[in-house]
């Protein structure tokens, strides 16, 4: 009997190419998908999504009456069936830009126009070589140098100037007020003179209240300085009686410190600011010729009965 021999299956070892060309098959497949999906065209899906709103919303379609001609046609036209407009859903608006950000601005200093720049570095020119001059007399509290910004305020005690209840300058003063009016006279800002006193009343024939007494006193300063060299026109003078005290006229120390005759340098040239106030604060005493005149303390005490 003849022996049947078996034959080994032969075995296939690429078996799995076939497995593997359907996975880059479905995977080609799939990303051809996803890149249809991720560009959609906003014009088709805006239609798509509108017909697609009307077929669930139901509306109704009217038949227009076919219109009769010389040759006239059984068929309906393509335009026959028409759908009213209807107020569908807003439009996708599509995105707008995002605004730029705006780059934040340097923030300006704010700057001093050059007239009132200029002013204030004069000013503060005169009050250095005031403060340098009267040294002395600020060391011993006898003078006072204020700076503000548009004016300068240089306060001299009464105890410097006049002896009690005189408008005439002691001789101890002519020095310092010649000093002071030697560094003002190479300036031409407008120099204003106020006389003040304290509250003990003063009745005498030539000084009828403190309101001529302390006229007086800033006439008779005026009255050097205009002897030194400063312009007259520059100047004002005003009294201001015991109505604008410093300090408190209860003690003897208050009183001495309101006795005073304050000499304020104004910012401004004669340019029509601070020069005219100079000039209105000196006319609020009453325009008399002999104000106009700059008059002796003895004349000027009958001639400003109501100064403010």
């Amino acid at each position: 009997m003849r022996r049947h021999v078996v034959h080994e299956e032969h075995i296939n070892h690429e078996a799995w190419a076939i497995p593997y060309g359907d996975l880059i098959t479905l995977l080609l497949a799939f990303f051809v998908v996803m890149y249809s999906i991720s560009s959609v065209n906003e014009g088709k899906y805006r239609t798509v999504a509108n017909s697609i709103q009307n077929a669930f919303n139901g509306t109704p379609k009217v038949i227009d009456p076919i219109t009769v001609g010389k040759e006239p046609s059984m068929s309906l036209k393509p335009s026959v069936l028409t759908t009213p407009q209807k107020p569908t859903s807003e439009p996708i608006a599509p995105p707008m830009p995002a605004p730029a950000p705006e780059t934040p601005k340097a923030e300006e200093a704010p700057t001093t126009p050059a007239p009132q720049a200029e002013a204030e570095d004069k000013l503060a020119g005169i009050a250095d070589r005031v403060e340098q001059l009267m040294a002395p007399l600020i060391d011993k509290q006898l003078m006072v140098v204020r700076r503000h910004r548009m004016n300068l305020e240089v306060e001299i005690r009464a105890d410097v100037l006049f002896p009690s209840g005189v408008a005439n300058l002691a001789p101890k003063a002519l020095a310092p007020l010649r000093d002071l009016a030697s560094i003002l006279a190479g300036f031409a800002n407008p120099l204003r003179v106020e006389g003040h006193t304290d509250d003990v009343p003063i009745a005498t024939a030539e000084f009828p209240s403190n309101w001529e007494l302390s006229a007086a006193r800033a006439a008779s300063v005026a009255r050097l300085l205009i002897d030194t060299g400063i312009d007259p026109h520059r100047l004002a003078i005003s009294g201001r009686g015991e109505f604008q005290p410093e300090a408190s006229n209860a003690t003897e120390e208050g009183r001495n410190h309101n006795r005073r005759v304050k000499l304020i340098v104004l910012g401004a040239e004669d340019d029509g600011t601070d020069g005219d106030s100079a000039r209105t604060i000196a006319a609020a005493v009453p325009a008399t010729p002999a104000l106009d005149a700059m008059p002796t303390p003895s004349t000027l005490g009958a001639h400003i009965p109501g100064a403010p």
